[in-house]
């Protein structure tokens, strides 16, 4: 395995950091300007027939699958049928995550946008601005602050306890974990797949016909289905957290 000791595993740097181009557009931003416009052309072909009763063409499906999931598989489910009017946002949020993610798969692009904190920063101040506006336009600002410090049945006791408890998960860890979640998986999945890339080239350039090539291809191809689902999961988790916050702030009995 003398091949190994000369392996060139690129650094973290050199797999999410590139040179920055006219007005500091950098790959990154492409991408998220790419997730942006295809989530635009999706919607807007696939409701072109939006009054026929059965829906035809590849984008009219897709289109009519995706605000369906969203509506039964997160809306429903988390915020009752007063969620409907966060269609539009959480199903727009739910693809352009998607569309952001799935980009760590194509070729020549091979890299996840969501890897690098902005954006995933900025998805999660957005749902913590709008549960808290929810909140305070539903409730009032004084009871919304109560309900959200104060869980119902709690012994006046604890309350000097539950009061900062309720405040740090609700009003910061809330918008931190929902940019942790994202980033970091995003990240981890990126790094394991050059890994594993980096490994088969170095493997093929040894020796074709080495034995372990075709085991370390082997968890690359698996690496890839199963970056795919992460893509898909990281997509539907992060919508479906902010559906869950936005009808806690409409429903605070819940």
């Amino acid at each position: 395995m003398n091949f190994l000791l000369g392996l060139d595993v690129p650094p973290i740097s050199h797999v999410t950091i590139w040179g920055e181009g006219p007005l500091g557009i950098n790959k990154t931003a492409v991408i998220y300007g790419g997730a942006t416009i295809v989530s635009i052309i999706l919607y807007l072909v696939g409701t072109r027939k939006r009054d026929s009763l059965v829906p035809s063409g590849i984008f009219q499906n897709c289109a009519e699958s995706g605000v369906g999931f969203v509506r039964t598989q997160i809306i429903l489910p988390t915020m009752g049928t007063d969620g409907m009017g966060y269609l539009p946002y959480l199903t727009a949020l739910f693809f352009f995550i998607l569309f952001s993610n799935i980009t760590e798969i194509i070729p020549a692009v091979q890299f996840p946008a969501n890897a690098r904190f902005a954006m995933p920063m900025v998805l999660a101040l957005a749902t913590w601005w709008i549960f808290n506006i929810v909140g305070v336009a539903r409730q009032g600002f004084f009871s919304y602050i109560k309900n959200s410090l104060i869980p119902p049945g709690v012994p006046a006791f604890l309350l000097v306890l539950v009061i900062p408890i309720e405040f740090i998960s609700t009003f910061l860890v809330r918008p931190f974990s929902l940019m942790v979640r994202l980033f970091a998986n995003m990240l981890a999945g990126h790094l394991i797949l050059v890994t594993f890339a980096t490994i088969c080239a170095a493997v093929w350039a040894a020796s074709f016909t080495i034995v372990i090539l075709p085991f370390s291809f082997g968890l690359l191809v698996a690496m890839t289905g199963f970056e795919i689902l992460v893509s898909f999961l990281q997509a539907f988790i992060f919508t479906i957290l902010t559906a869950v916050y936005i009808g806690g702030s409409m429903h605070p009995e819940h």
